[in-house]
């Protein structure tokens, strides 16, 4: 139940302030607005305002704003409240407002959510040096080292952890040119990431320099009994510097009963800790449970603002290569995923609270603002490319010829959405298990 609520409120969300956006706009021209419906099919709820009919529909996968003469088809009159009698900068106004008031939402929602702080890896604005390197991963077998310096990833440059991560998530069973700094020599291995985890993203078993931090340990274990405190950083075992998680686990279960020296850094000051794992299951045991460094931050309203601008166009630039991807064959149709999936990511979000909710919000809106600019017949960046041709040709295309571009239009979405959902039941454990071609 949470699942279909959670969907539903941010489906309808969504929806809502992308046809306000054409409603708002429509109204302000005036455009003679006949019907503002959130789904389609049969109207469960509605109402009647002015020359507006207001509607809950049946089916909550859309929703739709009809305006008096918005086709060739409908009955006209010739009045200057009907769409096709306004100009095509006007009519352009229309269909623009809905993607730009979903992006507008992006950008306030993340706002919102960023002013209230939050707790990020504190690797991911640091230089991307590699930490560790796992065992027979992708990028052990290539060559890479702990200790490089990622310069160039697929012939794009990498500042940060975070260029790292989005660059190989999004390029998952690729072969894919990786550029190191080794030492101050340029060095340059052929990398074929795996596809990874239910979104199947690009996995190459490399991680940051990150100092190991006990996020909680089990009372009465070696670590605890040794004064060991939740948010203590582990700083170095036995004199050897922590540069991941995996070393300091590494260390703690090759050495079951034997003292180990932890230097830890508590509240800026650091001490030295003696330990003795236990043995269990065959290997040293303290009871500790370990996450990477984080950071805290919590900007102001004008810094949450300006923070959720640039995480937006950084997103923008990510989802319209993404996009473009999918003609290239760069992006695999795998990672694509529909209102099954979606569904999902709504419920899991839910569950883990309000501001990770509102976070899948602003994601979600992003996308449909961008994808609805796409220019493909029957979104409205289909509809505004086939103004801007008729623009270029100076005259109107026959319904015949607007009717095929149309159809065209529809056919790709059909089988767009087909293939997303196809995925989305994929990672369902249940389903999958009956294509084994996928297993």
């Amino acid at each position: 139940m949470t699942t279909l609520l959670s969907f539903l409120f941010v489906l309808g969300v969504l929806i809502f302030v992308h046809e306000l956006g054409h409603f708002l706009a429509a109204r302000r021209l005036g455009i003679r607005v006949l019907t503002f419906s959130l789904g389609f099919g049969p109207k469960i709820l509605k109402t009647t305002r002015g020359d507006t009919e207001y509607c809950v529909s049946a089916i909550p996968l859309g929703g739709y704003v009809k305006m008096a003469g918005e086709s060739p088809d409908d009955p006209r009159s010739g009045a200057p409240d009907e769409f096709l009698s306004k100009t095509k900068w006007e009519r352009f106004q229309v269909l623009i407002m809905g993607p730009v008031m979903n992006i507008v939402l992006a950008v306030v929602v993340l706002a919102i959510v960023l002013a209230q702080g939050a707790e990020m890896p504190a690797y991911l604005d640091q230089s991307p040096v590699v930490g560790a390197v796992g065992a027979n991963s992708p990028a052990q077998r290539s060559g890479i080292r702990a200790g490089d310096r990622i310069l160039t990833v697929d012939g794009e440059s990498m500042a940060t952890w975070d260029d790292v991560e989005i660059a190989v998530k999004t390029r998952p069973n690729r072969s894919m040119p990786i550029t190191v700094d080794r030492d101050g020599r340029p060095l340059s291995f052929d990398v074929r990431s795996s596809a990874e985890g239910r979104w199947e993203a690009g996995e190459i078993g490399i991680t940051p320099i990150t100092r190991p931090v006990a996020m909680a340990l089990e009372r009465g274990d070696p670590a605890d009994a040794a004064g060991v405190k939740p948010g203590d950083v582990i700083v170095a075992v036995n004199g050897t510097r922590m540069a991941s998680t995996e070393s300091l686990t590494t260390i703690i279960r090759a050495n079951a009963e034997k003292s180990i020296d932890l230097l830890v850094s508590r509240k800026g000051a650091e001490r030295h800790i003696p330990v003795v794992p236990m043995l269990k299951e065959g290997r040293g045991w303290i009871g500790i449970t370990i996450v990477p460094e984080t950071k805290s931050f919590k900007p102001g309203p004008l810094e949450a603002v300006r923070l959720s601008v640039e995480q937006n166009a950084k997103s923008s630039v990510l989802i319209l290569k993404t996009l473009g991807g999918l003609f290239t064959g760069s992006t695999s149709v795998r990672q694509l995923q529909g209102p099954v999936g979606i569904a999902q990511i709504s419920g899991e979000s839910a569950k883990a609270g309000f501001l990770p909710l509102l976070t899948l919000m602003a994601v979600i809106s992003l996308n449909l603002g961008l994808l609805n600019l796409m220019p493909v017949p029957v979104l409205d960046g289909g509809h505004i490319l086939i103004m801007i041709l008729e623009g270029v040709a100076r005259r109107d295309f026959s319904m015949a010829v607007k009717e095929k571009m149309l159809l065209a239009g529809f056919v790709v979405l059909m089988l767009l959405m087909v293939t997303v959902i196809y995925n989305d039941l994929t990672r369902i454990p249940s389903i999958r298990q009956l294509m084994p071609w996928r297993n």
